[in-house]
């Protein structure tokens, strides 16, 4: 399988451009996926490197390590002691694809795509325990609810989540066409795939842990992004965007700017590079329609 089999990187320009790269720079790319953009990054280093992370398995048999491109089995949060382990304490910038691979949405058993039956996984780790299958049978209407409105901001969440609770009396809910069917007669007119969209990316998150993830990298920028050094973060919704917003405006993951006596900013290390979150040109989104929901944001260590 071909590396853009596998995945095709989106903005890679952009994210390359974004990371201003100096030739003997060490980088991070903490979603290696089919190795797009780590690749990019090599390919401008000299005596640099990138060192990549990924928790996918199938990421990491399908991954090459060259002499300034190295991959690691393990979650971007445990980004510093991995660093650490291999001599490295600080990096000249670190880039994040986050979302789902295209092979993730592609490969009908892992359970992403509302396109195929298949068993209900959804895990980027097949080593981590809960499963989305997991969170639909087991976890209360109360908590369904609550995961539906948050992470898939569906309008109808109350309902999808009785439905659910509903179905699952009279059978397990094993497969995502089982799931479809528990919650078939709640689906909007004229918006089935936003609606089913939403409603696969909550329990995707909730699976995976992706806004803990997320905040757990974001809050260890500040130690290990060398003074001047970029970050570039790719989100796909608004929920992940917001974050990356607020801790690059406010150093915290809620946007509350911190002051010191004198009105001066206390929290924030990082300025925004572009005010306004970057988009895919026209021809991209054409091509690779993945690119549609994304929001590019660059910042630079203060």
């Amino acid at each position: 399988m071909g590396n853009d089999d596998y995945h095709v990187p989106v903005m890679p320009d952009q994210c390359v451009e974004g990371l201003n790269i100096r030739e003997d720079g060490i980088y991070v790319d903490v979603t290696y996926g089919g190795g797009g953009h780590s690749k990019k990054i090599a390919a401008k280093l000299t005596t640099g490197k990138v060192i990549a992370f990924d928790r996918d398995a199938d990421a990491i048999k399908n991954s090459i390590t060259t002499k300034n491109l190295i991959v690691i089995h393990n979650n971007f949060s445990a980004i510093t002691a991995e660093l650490a382990e291999r001599g490295v304490t600080t990096v000249d910038g670190l880039l994040a694809d986050l979302g789902v691979s295209s092979h993730q949405f592609d490969e009908p058993e892992r359970g992403f795509s509302f396109r195929f039956d298949s068993s209900l996984d959804m895990r980027m780790n097949v080593a981590d325990n809960l499963t989305a299958a997991d969170v639909v049978n087991t976890f209360s209407e109360e908590d369904l609810w609550k995961l539906f409105s948050l992470y898939g901001e569906l309008r109808n969440s109350k309902s999808v989540a009785r439905a659910i609770v509903h179905y699952r009396t009279k059978a397990i809910i094993k497969t995502t066409f089982n799931l479809k069917d528990a919650v078939a007669h709640l689906v909007p007119k004229k918006e089935e795939s936003r609606f089913f969209a939403q409603l696969f990316q909550a329990l995707r998150i909730v699976v995976n842990k992706e806004m803990q993830e997320l905040e757990t990298l974001l809050l260890q920028l500040p130690g290990i992004i060398k003074s001047g050094g970029r970050i570039c973060f790719m989100s796909y919704h608004s929920l992940e965007d917001r974050m990356v917003k607020n801790f690059i405006a406010s150093g915290n993951i809620n946007g509350v700017v911190e002051k010191d006596f004198y009105g001066n900013v206390i929290s924030r290390t990082f300025t925004a590079i572009n005010k306004k979150p970057m988009e895919a040109d026209a021809e991209e989104q054409q091509n690779n329609p993945r690119s549609r929901s994304a929001r590019l944001r660059i910042a630079q260590k203060i």
